[in-house]
């Protein structure tokens, strides 16, 4: 299966609530690469690299109800894969 980046601009309640540490735990659960940081307007960027299906889920979970604070949208964009290692948070 092909390699995926996808940029998630995220915005709600998702700063200061464990929001950042929530995503990396759901991405290297599943291998995936990439970052999760906090904007200067408040929303989080995360950034996702794997295989597709393992991006969706995790966006799908990340993006959901059951995320930490309260995630009121979510803009996405694809990318070129950067095979970046690793996830960071900032």
């Amino acid at each position: 299966m092909s390699a995926v980046r996808v940029v998630a601009l995220v915005s709600g309640h998702v700063q200061g609530v464990g929001y950042r540490w929530s995503v990396r735990q759901a991405a290297t659960a599943r291998g995936l690469t990439g970052s999760a940081t906090n904007l200067p307007d408040g929303r989080v960027e995360v950034v996702l690299e794997g295989p597709a299906d393992d991006v969706r889920a995790v966006l799908a979970e990340v993006t959901g109800a059951s995320a930490p604070g309260s995630v009121s949208g979510v803009e996405t964009r694809e990318e070129t894969v950067q095979a970046v290692s690793g996830f960071t948070v900032g």
